[in-house]
């Protein structure tokens, strides 16, 4: 579908299909990027769309939600027009085929894999976890409990774009500080497969939140 050329009845309908429990697909549409543009930012494939953000909203934003409190929607679907706009002015959106079954929902990656970013927030935890490397406590409650993709953590309020995708790769990275051996590092890749701290139990690493949230 065209996204300029939808009428308000279609965008309306668009917006109230359901993803699970307590998410619908309007609060994932919004892009202030596609507002500034006067771009409605909607799905050329609605039901891959759905199907893929359905995913990301039943096997990980809910579980988040149940356990940690609210969570704020900062960014996630964008259509391809919106995902190129936002490359071309040099809004750290990546190229379009590098953001298929991300960010893009409606497009399987180079390997037919389906799947849904969303950039989230969740202000409780953010509260909580308030000191320089504390974010990969959710990072590893995340890792311990969750059947993501992949997790890249921010340093504004503990933001994380986290991803539901088809054949996860299991990637934790971050532009935030953290401890490590007694190393601080800058940013980077916190654990992948293969890495000597992917595998086992990581509860000892979330003491904060096991505190506060009764893990």
């Amino acid at each position: 579908m065209s996204g300029n050329a939808i009428s308000f009845d279609g965008l309306d309908q668009i917006g109230r299909k359901r993803l699970s429990e307590h998410f619908f697909l309007r609060e994932f549409l919004y892009s202030e990027t596609a507002i500034k543009h006067g771009v409605i930012n909607v799905p050329d494939d609605l039901d891959l769309a759905v199907e893929a953000g359905s995913h990301l909203c039943q096997e990980l934003l809910e579980p988040l939600q149940k356990r940690f409190g609210r969570i704020h929607i900062r960014s996630a679907f964008r259509s391809c027009a919106v995902n190129q706009l936002g490359n071309s002015l040099g809004l750290n959106c990546a190229r379009n085929e590098a953001n298929f079954a991300d960010h893009i929902w409606d497009r399987t990656d180079g390997s037919g894999n389906m799947g849904a970013t969303a950039c989230i927030v969740i202000p409780e935890v953010a509260d909580v976890l308030s000191k320089p490397g504390e974010w990969v406590q959710l990072a590893w409650w995340i890792h311990d409990h969750l059947p993501y993709s992949s997790l890249h953590f921010f340093n504004t309020m503990l933001a994380c774009n986290v991803q539901w995708r088809e054949n996860p790769v299991r990637r934790i990275e971050s532009w935030v500080g953290w401890q490590e051996d007694r190393v601080w590092r800058k940013k980077g890749l916190l654990t992948k497969p293969g890495m000597d701290n992917h595998h086992g139990d990581h509860s000892d690493r979330y003491p904060v939140l096991s505190e506060r949230f009764g893990l």
